[in-house]
C-alpha cells in the first residue's frame, strides 16, 4: 500500500511538502496569538515591542486630540497590523489556505496524468486520498488553533485595557499636571505682587529715616548757629548806647 503512494514520488513529495507548510503556517499563528493574550494579561509591565508602541501611539494620540479615540477602531488596526518578524499575520492566514489549495490542485494533476496514461485505479487512488488527508488535516489544525477566537480574546483584553485602566490613568495624570500649573501660576502671581509692597514699605521706612536725619541735622545746626553775626551785635550795640544816653 505504501508503494503505491510513493508509485509518483515527485507529486506526493510536492503535496506533502505544501501541507506540512500550510500547517506550519497555522500553528505559527496560534502560538503568535497565544503570547500576545498572555502578554495582554499583564500590559502594565508588557516587555512585548509591539505592545508596548500600542500603548505609546494611544498615550500620544490622547496627548494631541485630548479626547479618547475609538478604541474598538483603533485595535483593529493594531490587530491587521501585527508581523511575525517582517510577515504580515494576514499574510501568512492566506498563504497556508493557499498552500492548501495549491496541494490539492497538484494531487488532481497528478490523478489526471495517471488517468491519460491508462495506469490503474490503484496507482490513481493515492492522489485522491491525499488530497482529502490534506483538506482534513488542513481543517483540523484551523479548529485546533482557533485563530478567529484568539484574536476577538486579543481584541477584547486590549479594548479592556485601553479603555478602563490606560485612559483612566491618562486622564488623572492630566489633571494633576493642570492642578500643578495652575498652583505654579498663582504663586507666580503672588510674589511679584508681594515684591511691590516690600519696597514701597522700604522707601517709606527710608524717607522717614531721611526725614528724621534732615530735621535732627536742621535743629542741630539752629542750636549751634549764633543768632547774629559780629557786626550786626556791634550796630546792636551802638543803638543801645544812644538810645540810653
Amino acid at each position: 500500500m505504501l508503494a503505491l503512494f510513493f508509485y509518483h514520488k515527485n507529486f506526493m513529495f510536492a503535496i506533502l511538502t505544501l501541507l506540512f507548510c500550510s500547517i506550519i503556517c497555522q500553528f505559527l499563528l496560534g502560538v503568535t496569538f497565544h503570547r500576545l493574550i498572555r502578554e495582554t494579561e499583564n500590559m502594565s509591565a508588557t516587555k512585548n515591542r509591539s505592545l508596548q508602541q500600542l500603548k505609546l501611539k494611544f498615550t500620544s494620540c490622547i496627548q494631541l486630540r485630548e479626547t479618547l479615540p475609538n478604541v474598538p477602531v483603533f485595535v483593529d488596526k493594531y490587530v491587521n497590523q501585527i508581523r511575525i518578524g517582517k510577515i504580515p499575520v494576514s499574510f501568512l492566514k492566506h498563504l497556508s489556505g493557499q498552500l492548501t489549495l495549491l496541494a490539492v490542485l497538484v494531487a488532481g494533476i497528478g490523478a489526471c496524468l495517471g488517468i491519460i496514461r491508462d495506469e490503474s485505479f490503484f496507482v490513481v487512488a493515492p492522489f485522491y486520498l491525499i488530497s482529502f488527508l490534506g483538506l482534513y488535516l488542513y481543517f483540523a489544525a484551523s479548529s485546533l488553533v482557533d485563530l478567529p477566537g484568539k484574536i476577538n480574546i486579543l481584541r477584547t483584553n486590549l479594548v479592556d485595557y485601553l479603555e478602563n485602566h490606560l485612559s483612566n490613568r491618562l486622564d488623572q495624570t492630566r489633571l494633576d499636571m493642570r492642578m500643578a500649573g495652575m498652583t505654579e501660576t498663582s504663586t507666580k502671581a503672588e510674589i511679584p505682587k508681594a515684591q511691590p509692597e516690600l519696597l514701597s514699605n522700604e522707601g517709606e521706612k527710608k524717607t522717614d529715616s531721611e526725614k528724621e536725619s534732615v530735621f535732627q541735622q536742621n535743629t542741630e545746626h539752629k542750636k549751634s548757629s549764633p543768632a547774629f553775626t559780629p557786626s550786626e551785635a556791634e550796630e546792636l550795640e551802638l543803638l543801645l548806647r544812644e538810645f540810653l544816653v
